[in-house]
């Protein structure tokens, strides 16, 4: 299976391109195309990319904020370096890692963007679940680092709990969304929840 897995990848014609332009992962063009549809992200603004590792989705937001912007790269992981992108190692969930962002970027963040995915263990009920999951700590986080008006995206996979969770968006962006981008597979059961204009912290 892992052999066939590589075969096909090497097939696969977003893969291709990701290493004729020197993309980190073909993950770069849903977001591209997430950003195309809904104009996500705009040059000057601020973005924050949660899970970032290994920085593809990091590249492209560099590329859209331009020169007068900023990208704030997050993981648990160690990232390798990518120019006018900064590196913060830590949990979102905690505190202190929220406070560390916020001393980078005290005015907070335009954008919010979460690539975030499970470990997967096979057993999709459970993989849904973990998914839902990561997607709630990413909301939690962009309501507390975001600007009113602000945007949001995160990837979760489809399923029982999937209402539930874009109903909770809704809660705190004046448009909500729910795109299957064409770079990803047809097979796969990823979406990405799109929060537009930021309704602001309800404390």
């Amino acid at each position: 299976m892992n052999k066939q897995w590589k075969v096909q990848r090497r097939r696969d014609k977003y893969y291709k391109k990701a290493k004729q332009e020197h993309y980190r992962s073909r993950a770069v063009y849903k977001l591209k195309q997430i950003d195309f549809k809904f104009d996500l992200i705009s040059p000057g603004n601020t973005v924050v990319d949660l899970g970032a590792s290994p920085g593809g989705w990091s590249q492209v937001a560099a590329e859209l904020v331009g020169a007068e912007g900023k990208v704030i790269a997050m993981d648990l992981e160690r990232m390798n370096s990518i120019e006018r992108v900064t590196f913060i190692r830590g949990d979102i969930r905690k505190d202190s890692v929220v406070a560390r962002l916020l001393e980078v970027i005290p005015d907070g963040a335009n954008v919010v963007i979460s690539d975030m995915s499970p470990d997967i263990s096979g057993n999709y009920p459970y993989d849904h679940a973990r998914s839902i999951e990561l997607c709630e700590h990413a909301l939690n986080f962009a309501t507390k680092v975001l600007k009113d008006g602000g945007n949001f995206v995160a990837k979760m996979f489809y399923g029982d709990m999937s209402k539930g969770y874009v109903d909770q968006v809704k809660n705190h962006f004046d448009e909500v969304h729910v795109q299957h981008p064409k770079a990803s597979r047809s097979t796969s059961s990823e979406l990405y929840v799109v929060g537009l204009d930021f309704l602001g912290r309800r404390d």
